[in-house]
């Protein structure tokens, strides 16, 4: 099987793919220090909890956009997986995607990888929206190519900063309100208001500018942990791909064995 490992800002997911099936996965709060040697204790607990064990990973494909995270993950592979760690966007495993973009170089691995997973299973012009440390929402056209987005904060992010900045103003867990009414009544409703819904307009509103830019029919395909809690409220998304960045890695692995 295929060990695919998506290092983010805030999570490092792991999964395990037979072919293109994701078998299992388990995520660890990213920390650029953890060492090869802790990663190792951590999976091999989960592999054997799994049914699975060390033997069963032929190769290891990753993605980060956390450099620092990169070498110990290599050493992961090298040492207790007995391969070589293929690293998304470098031979032997280039995008084989167009980057049109003014930097291509400085394309987050995550943003490309989601590139090639949704021209797979949703062919056409697409907009991604990927809700992690920060949310991103990309445009694929329908040639497969990434033609630029946008960055803005994530939701989580967004709520620690108005926590921290605000004094009086307390920690809340990220849900859905209780009620569709946006006249919050106690300070607790009013923030949890003004973070879901605001977010829920700062998307529908940004897609409603990209549609009319790009001029074509498209289908927006939602990622991260926080889509199914939007998708609630909202119908702007045509389909929710939890996994996205796991299924592009295991496709750039499918593609290399083909070549």
């Amino acid at each position: 099987m295929l060990l695919a490992i998506d290092a983010g800002n805030t999570n490092v997911v792991f999964a395990l793919l037979d072919g293109r099936r994701i078998v299992t996965r388990w995520r660890i709060a990213t920390d650029p220090r953890r060492t090869a040697d802790e990663y190792a204790v951590w999976l091999h607990q989960l592999l054997t909890m799994e049914g699975h064990s060390r033997a069963d990973v032929e190769a290891v494909i990753l993605c980060t956009v956390v450099p620092r995270a990169l070498h110990n993950l290599q050493v992961l592979a090298q040492k207790y997986f007995a391969t070589t760690a293929l690293v998304a966007g470098r031979a032997p495993v280039e995008w084989g995607i167009a980057l049109d973009v003014d930097e291509p170089r400085s394309v987050g691995g995550d943003r490309a990888v989601n590139t090639i997973a949704a021209h797979a299973l949703h062919p056409g012009d697409a907009i991604v929206i990927d809700f992690g440390t920060a949310t991103t929402l990309d445009v694929v056209d329908y040639a497969g190519a990434y033609k630029g987005g946008i960055i803005a904060p994530g939701i989580n992010l967004s709520l620690d900063a108005l926590v921290a900045a605000a004094a009086r103003l307390p920690r809340i867990a990220i849900a859905a309100p209780a009620t569709d009414s946006l006249i919050g009544r106690n300070t607790e409703d009013q923030m949890l208001i003004g973070i879901y819904w605001g977010y829920i307009a700062m998307i529908e509103g940004l897609v409603a500018r990209m549609r009319t830019e790009i001029g074509r029919p498209v289908k927006v395909i939602a990622t991260g942990g926080l889509a199914t809690l939007f998708d609630t409220h909202t119908s702007v998304f045509d389909a929710i791909e939890p996994d996205l960045t796991i299924q592009g890695l295991g496709l750039m692995y499918e593609r290399l064995r083909c070549d």
